[in-house]
C-alpha cells in the first residue's frame, strides 16, 4: 500500500465506496437475465412476460401490476411467478401506475459491491491497478451471485472477465508505481486456469467447467501480485468451500454428496489473496 496521509486515504476509499454502492446498484436486472440453469436460455421477459430492455438497471416491471387488478390484463400477467413487491412508475399518460419488482432489490448488491471496492481501496491505496480492481470487482459480485443461486457461470461473464484482466492489467504495466508484474498475471491464469482443468477431469461432478474458465481471470489477478499470492488466494477458495459445505452437512442441509456451488468461494478467496497481496506489495 502506497504511504499516504490518512486523510487522502480515507478519500481514496470513500470514492472506491461509492464506486462500488453505484455499480452494485445496478446488477439486479443482470443477476435475473443470467440467474438461468444450465441449458436455458437467459431470461428475456419479466415472470409476467413482459420483454425486457437492456441489462443494468433495477429489476423491476413497470408494465406488470400488482397481484389482483386485472386492468388490461396486466394484473395477470404481473402475478405469475414475481414477488409481489411493488413500485411505482409512470404510465405513457402520466398517471401514475404501480409496478412489480420481479428480483432482488438494489440494497444488498450495491452495499455487498461498496464494501468491496473499498476494501480494495484500502489495500491498494493509489496505484494504478486499483482501477482494475474497481472495474473487475462488480463482476465478480455478479458471478458469484449467479452461480450461488443456479450453479452456473456465465461464459458471456467469465471469459470476457479474464481477458479483461489481462488487457487492463497490460495497460497498467506501462504506468508508473504499479507494484505488480504483467507476466506473472498472465503465467497465473494459466497455471491457474490449468490447474482447475485438471481437477474438471478428475471429477467433473465436483467441478464445474465455468470454474476453470473462472479461474482464469482469478489467476489473472491473484498472479499480478506474484505466485505467493497466487497459492494464498487459491487455498483460501477452497478453504472457504470447504467451510460452508461442512457448514451444511453438519446442519443437515446437505449430504457428502451434494453439490455446492464454487464459484462464490473461488472468488472469494481471489478477493481474500488480492487483498493481503496488494497490501504487502
Amino acid at each position: 500500500m502506497s504511504d499516504l496521509p490518512v486523510p487522502s486515504v480515507a478519500v481514496v476509499v470513500l470514492v472506491a465506496a461509492l464506486w462500488g454502492a453505484a455499480a452494485g446498484a445496478l446488477l439486479p436486472r443482470a443477476v435475473y437475465r443470467f440467474a438461468v440453469p444450465a441449458g436455458e436460455a437467459w431470461h428475456a421477459r419479466c415472470p409476467g412476460g413482459h420483454p425486457l430492455r437492456g441489462w443494468l438497471g433495477r429489476a423491476r416491471c413497470g408494465q406488470c401490476a400488482p397481484r389482483g387488478e386485472g386492468a388490461g390484463g396486466a394484473g395477470d400477467a404481473g402475478s405469475e411467478g414475481d414477488t409481489g413487491r411493488e413500485a411505482d412508475v409512470t404510465r405513457g399518460d402520466g398517471e401514475r401506475a404501480t409496478g412489480t419488482s420481479y428480483g432482488t432489490g438494489p440494497v444488498a448488491p450495491a452495499a455487498v459491491t461498496a464494501l468491496v471496492c473499498a476494501a480494495l481501496a484500502a489495500a491498494t491505496g493509489t496505484r494504478p491497478e486499483l482501477a482494475v480492481w474497481l472495474l473487475l470487482a462488480p463482476v465478480g459480485v455478479l458471478l458469484a451471485v449467479v452461480d450461488f443461486r443456479v450453479q452456473r457461470l456465465p461464459d458471456p461473464l467469465t471469459l470476457p472477465f479474464a481477458a479483461a484482466a489481462l488487457a487492463l492489467l497490460g495497460v497498467v504495466a506501462l504506468v508508473p508505481e504499479h507494484a505488480g508484474t504483467w507476466t506473472t498475471a498472465l503465467l497465473g491464469a494459466l497455471a491457474l486456469g490449468a490447474g482447475y482443468f485438471a481437477l474438471f477431469l478428475v471429477n467433473p461432478a465436483g467441478m464445474g467447467f465455468g470454474d476453470v474458465k473462472l479461474a482464469l481471470g482469478a489467476g489473472a489477478v491473484l498472479g499480478w501480485y506474484g505466485w505467493p499470492t497466487v497459492m494464498l488466494g487459491t487455498f483460501a477458495g477452497f478453504l472457504f468451500g470447504a467451510l460452508y459445505g461442512g457448514a451444511l452437512v453438519v446442519a443437515r442441509r446437505a449430504g457428502r454428496g451434494t453439490a455446492i456451488p464454487f464459484g462464490p468461494f473461488l472468488i472469494a478467496g481471489a478477493f481474500a489473496g488480492l487483498l493481503i497481496g496488494a497490501y504487502t506489495a
